[in-house]
């Protein structure tokens, strides 16, 4: 009796204590002029129920608080905006104080100079420089048939394949397809090392920043360092040969005619920047494109009906051009969809400069903000039936344009590699709707949050179209 007597008061001063932490740290944060919403535990806020519920948190916050509230997430006071007309404006004023604000895991790995962490001058400086290698011009001349070759080898290699885990291979293809742009003809020991760390750098960058032996985040800061050391070997190489080299790497590097110059350590970063911004949404896109169209059957004609006329006027092993890529109008309409319907990104994130006013509250210096894009995808206000797949949607230009679109970002921190991206994606599916047909193996798990994951791959039986 005198024991349970004990645990029972032990059991009150639990209580007590946990109940004074949460009431403390939400005083902490209770100052006039500050949205509503619920700050959670201190240091840990409520970053546990965000990633565990993901979607639901933000929905029953949003019921509760309205779609402009506080909270406290991934170690820092956070405001959440769901509102498309708030989310516009954060994201066209970056010069009023409102700067990229990712997770320090991200930016430690990624690196200073890469365009996720800069701002000002040096944002324009590394997104011209980026810009300037995607151009018209050069998307005609060097990437697209670089594109269309890696493609159309890559997907050739699975006519005698009849059991693929799609994601793997679309995770392969996308990293695969940018690192060739970057730099062409690298020996094969070297692409394979560099594909392992690459890897292990992805997993550091969405990792708690925690520096211990085993973690993820350390074993993605090795990442980086091991991927440092082989462009630095690589770039060396290169000024020792004297050769002139027309891929990515090679326009970074040059120094006679170049608008945007930088440094080896802006280099780097700019490789590992256009490798990693492209890596997830390309491989993502073109896996769930494939789900999409296999559940519906007419979309997936209409598609390939687009692909076929397409190929019908030009010689069997005659490569796609940018014109071929610009008629490819239902095409762009599914990958937008895809995009929307999928959310391959969830939103982005902002940190204050300075004390701002933002739809009448007064936002602290050093707070982020969570511009949360995913509810607006499926606002039924913007989107007719919004969880229904329906490229023909797409089909009207003014809604690709529309203010309350941020499939691709939005403001200043619009996609740069946006259109790049599609070029890489419609290839993909030229090709592969063009010479296969497949079913879903089934019995696959699809996780939506906090990232578009199949957590044992997800599998295709193909065979001969």
């Amino acid at each position: 009796m005198g024991t349970m007597m004990v645990m029972m008061g032990l059991l009150v001063i639990l209580v007590s204590l946990c109940s004074a932490l949460l009431r403390w740290n939400q005083m902490r944060y209770t100052k006039n002029g500050l949205p509503p919403g619920t700050m959670g535990w201190p240091i840990f806020g409520e970053t546990t129920e965000f990633l565990k519920q993901g979607p639901n948190f933000m929905r029953n916050q949003r019921l509760r608080y309205g779609s402009f509230f506080k909270s406290h997430l991934l170690g820092c006071p956070t405001l959440i905006s769901m509102d498309s007309e708030v989310n516009r404006y954060i994201l066209k004023n970056e010069s009023k104080g409102l700067v990229p604000g990712y997770p320090q895991s991200m930016l430690d790995i990624l690196g200073t100079c890469n365009m996720a962490a800069v701002h000002g001058s040096s944002h324009r400086l590394m997104r011209g420089s980026l810009l300037s290698l995607i151009s018209s011009t050069m998307m005609r001349d060097h990437i697209l048939p670089k594109v269309d070759h890696f493609m159309r080898s890559y997907l050739g290699q699975w006519n005698e394949i009849e059991d693929i885990d799609i994601q793997d291979k679309t995770k392969h293809m996308a990293f695969l397809s940018s690192l060739t742009q970057i730099a062409e003809n690298l020996r094969k020991p070297f692409v394979e090392e560099f594909k392992t760390e690459f890897f292990k750098l992805v997993v550091g960058t969405l990792s708690v920043p925690i520096d211990l032996p085993g973690t993820n985040y350390r074993c993605g800061i090795q990442a980086r360092k091991n991927i440092d050391r082989l462009l630095r070997e690589l770039m060396q190489e290169r000024r020792d040969s004297g050769e002139t080299f027309t891929d990515m790497l090679g326009y970074l590097m040059k120094k006679e005619d170049n608008r945007y110059p930088l440094t080896d350590e802006e280099i780097r970063d700019q490789v590992v920047t256009i490798l990693y911004s492209g890596y997830e949404t390309v491989s993502t896109t073109s896996m769930m494109a494939l789900k999409y169209l296999h559940d519906h059957p007419k979309a997936l004609q209409e598609l390939r009906t687009e692909h076929m006329a397409l190929r019908e006027r030009k010689r069997p092993d005659e490569p796609l051009g940018l014109e071929d890529v610009k008629s490819m109008k239902f095409t762009r309409a599914v990958i937008f969809e895809t995009s929307r319907l999928a959310t391959i990104v969830n939103g982005v994130l902002r940190k204050t400069t300075r004390d701002l006013e933002i739809n009448g509250y007064l936002i602290p210096k050093g707070w982020r903000i969570y511009v949360y894009t995913r509810e607006i995808n499926y606002d039924a206000n913007l989107y007719e039936d919004p969880l229904i797949f329906n490229p023909w949607r797409w089909m009207k230009k003014s809604l690709e344009s529309q203010n309350s679109c941020f499939v691709f970002g939005g403001g200043t921190r619009l996609c740069p590699g946006k259109e790049l991206g599609i070029v890489e994606i419609s290839s993909f599916l030229h090709y592969f709707v063009t010479r296969y047909k497949w079913e879903e193996v089934g019995g696959d798990e699809l996780l939506v949050f906090p990232r578009v994951f199949a957590p044992k791959g997800f599998h295709l039986k193909i065979s001969p179209y």
